[in-house]
This record gives structure tokens, sequence and C-alpha cells, in this order.
């Protein structure tokens, strides 16, 4: 199996990006995974069509994006993504849609195909926090997730897609009101690796409770 593997550049005035440097750290090889690792800019549109030309370069099997939430404690697989852009800041490029689809023959929503509840037990099977996420945000972070699943569906249906937010790392929680969770860099990359290894196990996902309530 062959995964491509993203992760974005630093944005909101952050010299870190704690996916881009935990995917950085991420192996070439992961339980027999064949890993194609992807810097991504965090500007609206421009994302999805960095990661829809690495597809069509890479013909991976499946593909996994990962992304800063600041504020979570835990790692947390995407369940959804939804058709709309909302940003509350510009991106690296001044871009700020509001209350924008992203695209007009799209679905309202694309739900991730990769075993997400799978993902979260591997990831909690090596000692780190993970939990199911339900939101996946309004700005760059849920317009690439809901990209690369539109483009996954009409041009590769056979190619599984999804997305997982991981939390800040020590260095930008300094400055930061508690309570100010983080992760370091190393663990962030071992969850990772904890997910891409039940990518490659599961060819459908396990049942198991990963419902909230907000």
């Amino acid at each position: 199996m062959k995964l491509l593997l993203t992760a974005f550049d630093p944005f909101g005035g952050s010299p870190v990006n704690p996916a881009l440097e935990a995917v950085k750290l991420v192996g070439d090889n992961v339980a027999g995974v064949e890993i194609v690792k992807l810097e991504v800019p965090t500007v609206f549109r421009k994302s999805i069509d960095t990661v829809a030309a690495a597809i069509e370069k890479e013909k991976p099997d499946a593909v996994l994006c990962i992304g800063q939430a600041g504020g979570r404690y835990d790692l947390t697989p995407e369940r959804v993504a939804i058709n709309q852009d909302d940003a509350r800041i510009p991106d690296n490029e001044g871009n700020q849609p509001i209350d924008t689809v992203i695209y007009e023959d799209g679905e309202a929503a694309y739900f991730a195909t990769l075993p997400i509840k799978a993902m979260v037990a591997k990831i909690r099977e090596a000692g780190l926090p993970a939990s199911v996420s339900n939101t996946a945000g309004t700005f760059v972070c849920n317009h690439l997730m809901y990209g690369v699943l539109y483009t996954l569906a009409k041009h590769y249906p056979g190619v599984k897609g999804g997305f997982m937010h991981v939390p800040f790392v020590p260095s930008q929680t300094v400055n930061r009101a508690a309570p100010a969770p983080s992760m370091c860099e190393q663990d962030i990359a071992r969850g990772i690796e904890a997910a891409i290894s039940a990518i490659g196990q599961y060819d459908t996902d396990i049942r198991a409770v990963g419902g909230k309530t907000h």
C-alpha cells in the first residue's frame, strides 16, 4: 500500500506547524505502508490543487492529511468535511472567504473513507490520547479535506481519504492562557504512525463508540 501523507506549512503568525514538524519525523515505511510526504500551503484552493496534483502523480491507495487544531488535547481523525468556507482569519496569501461554497457541484458534505475509529484505537494502544472529531472547522483544514474527498469521489473512487488534526507543540503554548494543551512532535509523529498502521490493516472500520454531544 502507498499512502500520501500531507501537512500544512505554518500559518496564523506561528513560526511552526506541529503537523508539518511531526510528519517530517514519520518513517518512510510504516507497518508495510509506503509513505509519500507532501508539504501543503495553508491557502484556499491552492492547497487542494497541490494535493490533487500529487494524487495524480503518485497514484496512492490512501491519502491522509494532517493539520493543526490548537486547543485540542488529543489526536483527532475527522469524520466529515462540509462544503463551506468561513474563514475567521486570512490564509497565508490573504484570502478570507466567508460563507462560500467550495465546489458548486459537490455534495453538502463528504465523509472520511479511512477507518477513523480503528485509527483512534491504534493511537490509544500506542499510549496517546485520541478521539473521533465531528467537525474539521471552516478554515483551510476543512477546505482541504473536502477538496480531497471531492477529488477522490469524482476521479479516484478506489482511493481512500481523510484528515487528522493534531494539538499544538509546547513552544506554541508558552504565552497562551491556561488551559493550553500541547503534545511534543515525537509523540504526534508516533500517533500518526499508529493511525497509518490502522489504515494499512483495516479495509473497513471497526464498530466502536465515537459519538459526542458537542
